[in-house]
């Protein structure tokens, strides 16, 4: 089984809702954990967008990226763009992406809907790429 780990600044909203989506569509095909380059908590308005499309992250925690060692991991995907401030162990994972998505913080529910579609749809990418490399 793959392990993924989404990163973002503050692993406050992308990176929670990458890692939900993950748990839920890879369930069986993947491990999914996300951090941040600074903990801070899970967005309320990232658990309600969530929450709207059957997707529980309430439980979830912000970690710092620190608490985490790059080589327990197959695949790493930054959110934000924050590769370029990424640890060297952690951007030469056997698959790195940097997806560069919009920051919802702060605004209106629309960009946190959008912002989480675009989430969905790349991990579900990902997991595809990722099982075709499991069961090779």
């Amino acid at each position: 089984m793959k392990k993924v780990m989404f990163v973002c600044k503050r692993n406050s909203c992308r990176s929670q809702m990458a890692e939900g989506f993950a748990r839920r569509l890879g369930q069986g095909k993947l491990e999914a954990s996300s951090s941040g380059l600074e903990a801070s908590r899970v967005n309320p308005t990232a658990i309600a967008v969530m929450s709207e499309i059957g997707i529980d992250i309430g439980n979830q925690t912000s970690n710092p990226l620190s608490d985490f060692e790059a080589k327990h991991y197959d695949a790493v995907v930054s959110l934000c763009g924050c590769g370029v401030d990424l640890p060297p162990e952690w951007v030469t994972r056997e698959i790195f992406e940097d997806w560069q998505l919009d920051d919802p913080d702060g605004q209106p529910i629309a960009t946190f809907q959008r912002v989480r579609d675009e989430i969905r749809d790349r991990v579900e990418q990902l997991i595809f790429r990722l099982d075709g490399k499991t069961s090779e």
